[in-house]
């Protein structure tokens, strides 16, 4: 999987000379800049099945039978239970709802029948433990009194049952002529045992005798199961993904980010009104990474998720470019604005005073969200190039800077290019860079990279990651197939190079942040799961971008240091929100362990002061903790170490250590090759 050969591969990390001579730093105790409060965040799109599959805890595939001209609708997922059940996807003149056209009509394939069933093998599969499952469904046709339903988990590969619930149907003359004669089951179920894999199945079963006569197949849809949920909300998300995001401390969330946003087509692309009300509402859209997506993970779903973990919500809205190439006119740019100025309502707007705000609160939110940001478009810079990024240039971003700024000025505006994309960005909006780099480039280009910024250059990092190794082919080759140490120290050390420009940056997120083992088309995340949470797993630049994260700066201090250009050590100080000082560092291009000196200067008026005959330093911390992360080694194979969701085994060597300083305020201490490391006093 990795994109180099052996002698390529030794390339990952140019090391050079040792260094064995300390590096003295002192720390002044003001000088520097205030920081983003935001430095660090969270990024999402449905990718890799990052969403449906993913953090959106819905167990059921193709629940609804959603379909497009790129995926068009099907029973995938669904299998009849025995020989005498007959399956088939059907669009009736009654649906369930004219965003869900099409249904799942079970049938009798024998006359001798005299019990129907049909399992969904989920996501590539189901974690079956003994807890509470909420499940729903809905089915038209007609049963007799007294009917009942069977819906069970079972072992995909014994059939063993390990637990089962009777859902009482609700199919009688009464009701059958209401809402198309669609009537929604609900139920819940909790097995009496953990399954012992997560090779299990989702069973609907009901016996012949139970139709009403003249009735020879039941049609069913929006088939619903959801374990427990994180907060337990309903439509809610995987409890293990939210927590190992949770531990990053991420203060915003980027939604929805990436190209889901642009969609395929002019025609077809992430409409937030279309993502919102009940799920029989959500037509669903073709995704943009090669599978439909059901929007259940829609656009209030999103901002409960920035509720949950106290994210500051970042709002992108479609710009009038699709993937394809083609974007509106000069003439049609408006409807693109207002759509957005809409979707903004809608968060923003007063519920009793705006349509869009009467229209949230009839949904149960009648509380307004504060969005701090917006972002108009997605990458604009890339598809349809260069007539697309011309027209985002010229007319399509304006129009949308025009009307946010005259009518939410609070707002902050972000075009989704960046100065380093070629655009000259207008006064008040900020810009929005992406770097998929090699782990040089973040070192080279990427640590003094914003330093060039002047503070109207306010620029987001939406996107980050290394993703090819040095002296390899890039892309004209696939990425790496999973972040790899050296690669994740590259990444820090850029990350030290916008903090100590956090004046100038609105924060930071690596994308994506979620990965299906079982089907992807991006492999460099974050995060790696699977249907069986056991094998969850934090990557390398997970650790990393936890460490940092875990320690935010809000105000950076200057260094005056011994070593004349920075490197191969790198480092940003600063103060934290508790007015804790704080030193951040990471070491790429060593073979040997370096030496660091640190003092922190006092502030003005205090000094060295003699008590008892004792020199005393005021102002001046003298004990402190040392966080360090290291990787395997320095070998070939130790650079490209790997957290491999399959074998368990974690790379990264986190320790936490006190320093106490001499008697002249002075942390001695020394960092190894290839390390990361915080320093908070």
């Amino acid at each position: 999987m990795f994109l180099s050969t052996k002698s390529a591969a030794l390339a990952a990390v140019t090391l050079l000379a040792s260094v064995t001579s300390a590096i003295d730093l002192v720390v002044k105790p003001s000088g520097g800049n205030v920081s983003s409060p935001y430095m660090y965040g969270l990024m999402h799109e449905d990718i890799n099945n990052s969403g449906d599959g993913g953090i959106y805890a819905e167990l059921v595939r193709n629940r609804a039978f959603q379909g497009s001209k790129e995926f068009p609708s099907s029973l995938e997922g669904w299998s009849a239970t025995n020989n005498d059940t007959k399956l088939t996807l059907t669009k009736l003149s009654t649906p369930l709802s004219s965003a869900l056209p099409y249904s799942m009509n079970v049938a009798a394939d024998k006359s001798s029948a005299k019990k129907l069933g049909f399992s969904n093998d989920g996501f590539w599969g189901m974690d079956v433990k003994p807890q509470k499952y909420t499940g729903s469904f809905y089915v038209r046709g007609a049963t007799k009194k007294g009917a009942k339903f069977t819906a069970s988990l079972q072992s995909g590969l014994t059939g063993d049952v390990f637990g089962s619930v009777e859902v009482k149907s609700k199919l009688d003359a009464k009701v059958s002529q209401k809402d198309n004669g669609w009537v929604q089951h609900f139920f819940t179920l909790v097995p009496k045992v953990a399954a012992p894999n997560s090779n299990n199945t989702f069973v609907i079963e009901f016996e012949t005798k139970d139709l009403a006569e003249g009735t020879a197949s039941l049609d069913f849809n929006l088939i619903s199961l959801f374990p427990p949920t994180y907060k337990n909300r309903a439509n809610g998300l995987r409890p293990d993904l939210v927590e190992v995001l949770k531990e990053l401390k991420p203060t915003f969330l980027r939604l929805p980010g990436g190209n889901m946003l642009e969609g395929n087509t002019i025609d077809h692309w992430w409409k937030w009104n279309e993502t919102i009300g009940p799920l029989k509402d959500r037509p669903g859209m073709a995704g943009v990474w090669e599978y439909q997506l059901t929007t259940g993970l829609g656009l209030i779903d999103y901002m409960n998720w920035c509720d949950d973990l106290d994210l500051a919500p970042m709002v992108a809205v479609w710009s009038g470019l699709a993937l394809d190439g083609t974007f509106l006119s000069k003439e049609d740019i408006h409807i693109a604005v207002d759509h957005a100025l809409d979707q903004i309502e809608f968060l923003t707007g007063d519920a009793k005073t705006t349509k869009w705000g009467k229209a949230r609160a009839s949904l149960g939110y009648p509380k307004p969200w504060k969005v701090r940001w917006v972002e108009i478009g997605n990458e604009d810079w890339l598809a349809g190039r260069p007539a697309g990024f011309d027209s985002y240039k010229e007319y399509r971003f304006p129009a949308f800077l025009k009307a946010f700024t005259e009518k939410y000025p609070e707002i902050q505006v972000i075009a989704s290019p960046s100065i380093f994309d070629d655009m000259v960005i207008p006064a008040p909006a900020a810009g929005d860079t992406h770097p998929y780099w090699t782990p040089d480039q973040f070192i080279k280009e990427g640590f003094n990279r914003f330093d060039q910024l002047t503070k109207q250059n306010l620029t987001l990092i939406g996107e980050a990651a290394s993703v090819h190794p040095n002296g390899g082919i890039g892309w004209d080759g696939p990425l790496q197939h999973l972040p790899w140490w050296a690669g994740s120290v590259a990444e820090a050390i850029f990350l030290l190079g916008a903090e100590r420009n956090g004046d100038r940056i609105i924060g930071a997120t690596y994308a994506p942040i979620l990965r299906s083992l079982d089907r992807w088309q991006w492999a460099m995340t974050l995060v790696q799961h699977a249907a069986d949470p056991k094998l969850t797993t934090k990557s390398t630049s997970w650790w990393v971008w936890k460490l940092l994260g875990n320690h935010p700066i809000k105000e950076t201090l200057p260094v005056s240091h011994s070593n004349g250009e920075i490197g191969p050590l790198y480092w940003v100080a600063g103060k934290g929100f508790k007015n804790e000082k704080i030193w951040k560092a990471a070491v790429y291009n060593s073979t040997a362990n370096i030496p660091v000196t640190i003092k922190f200067e006092a502030g003005k008026g205090l000094k060295e002061t003699i008590v008892n005959g004792v020199k005393k330093l005021l102002g001046i911390p003298t004990k402190a903790t040392l966080w360090t992360q290291t990787g395997p080694g320095l070998s070939e194979d130790e650079q490209y170490a790997v957290n491999d969701p399959f074998t368990g085994v974690n790379v990264v060597t986190e320790k936490k250590t006190q320093v106490k300083a001499d008697k002249d305020g002075v942390f001695r201490f020394s960092l190894e090759p290839l390390s990361v490391a915080v320093l908070e006093a």
